[in-house]
């Protein structure tokens, strides 16, 4: 549904894309992780027929970003960083008056206004002014407009950016109900949980081109080995406890400053904590806690991007 190919776009001297490559099979949600800066924004509003790409091209939903842009308008619903209503109107109107700018019929606008409140859980605000809406009731209006047209292709540009636990929660479960029925999303965010709840496969994006692709899998497990914290319960066992351990470690272990603990890299494998248990035991080694820590998408990020970033 959607296909790009050495995408560029310059503003001045800054790069903001220097030849991004992707492509996102229907029904499925793609996610561009990245640093501020990276030409995540920039990309989505390419795609959207906002921008106009210097070079390269890109299609959604079969047609051609340049030269077909009311058709794939047509065909796509898109949510920016900020809301994008009129706090002066109530969120039905917001809803019915986007619906007739985009040409739908007034009754048929009204009938997909009232779906959506229902949906989103905005029913009971429904005659409320936008203005007294919450950060998370706003950000669901705004949801609610982008699918007005019933969009096979649905861009959300940080969609849960400034949002509280709870009310990202709700827009997640939301989300993820649009994908189960078919709809194919883009969707950018620096919140690596997000990426990893939300995401079918991810592209992490630097300098405006894409470094790693795949599944939230797939770059955990190139990011390197798991983490086994060990806790021993005396200072004096440290010694002995990495002197066991070294059998184990996949690369340096290192001791945690002010802690009976240790940080040991390990390859993972079935039995391993059990071994280690047994090892442990064997050399009258007392431990308090004993943890596997996975590779997560912040390794990958580290991994790829930098630390600085």
């Amino acid at each position: 549904m959607i296909e790009a190919s050495g995408l560029t776009k310059s503003f001045g001297p800054v790069k903001a894309l220097a030849g991004l490559d992707m492509r996102v099979p229907a029904g499925t949600t793609m996610c561009l992780l990245g640093p501020n800066g990276a030409g995540k924004t920039t990309a989505v509003r390419v795609l959207c027929t906002l921008l106009r790409p210097d070079a390269g091209w890109a299609r959604v939903a079969g047609h051609d970003v340049r030269t077909e842009g009311a058709a794939v308008r047509g065909r796509i619903g898109m949510a920016g960083q900020y809301a994008a209503v009129d706090e002066c109107l109530t969120g039905r109107a917001n809803l019915v008056m986007i619906g007739r700018l985009s040409r739908i019929p007034r009754r048929a606008a009204r009938r997909r206004a009232a779906e959506l409140l229902a949906a989103l859980d905005l029913e009971h605000a429904a005659r409320r002014a936008v203005r007294t809406y919450s950060g998370g009731m706003r950000r669901r209006l705004d949801l609610a407009a982008s699918l007005l047209g019933r969009p096979d292709v649905l861009f959300l540009d940080e969609p849960t950016t400034g949002l509280d636990p709870s009310a990202r929660l709700i827009l997640w479960d939301i989300i993820g109900d649009l994908v189960a029925g078919g709809t194919t999303l883009l969707l950018t965010t620096q919140y690596l949980d997000e990426a990893d709840r939300l995401a079918d496969r991810i592209c992490v994006i630097d300098g405006g081109r894409v470094t790693a692709e795949g599944s939230p899998a797939e770059l955990k497990t190139q990011a390197g080995a798991s983490h086994l914290l060990l806790t021993v319960a005396a200072a004096g066992s440290l010694t002995r406890a990495a002197d066991v351990m070294s059998g184990y470690a996949a690369g340096p272990i290192r001791r945690l400053t002010g802690r009976n603990a240790l940080d040991v890299p390990v390859l993972p494998r079935p039995g391993l904590v059990t071994d280690v248990v047994r090892a442990l035991d064997a050399a009258a080694i007392d431990v308090d806690d004993l943890t596997v820590r996975n590779p997560t998408l912040d390794d990958v990020f580290r991994a790829l991007i930098g630390p600085a970033a």
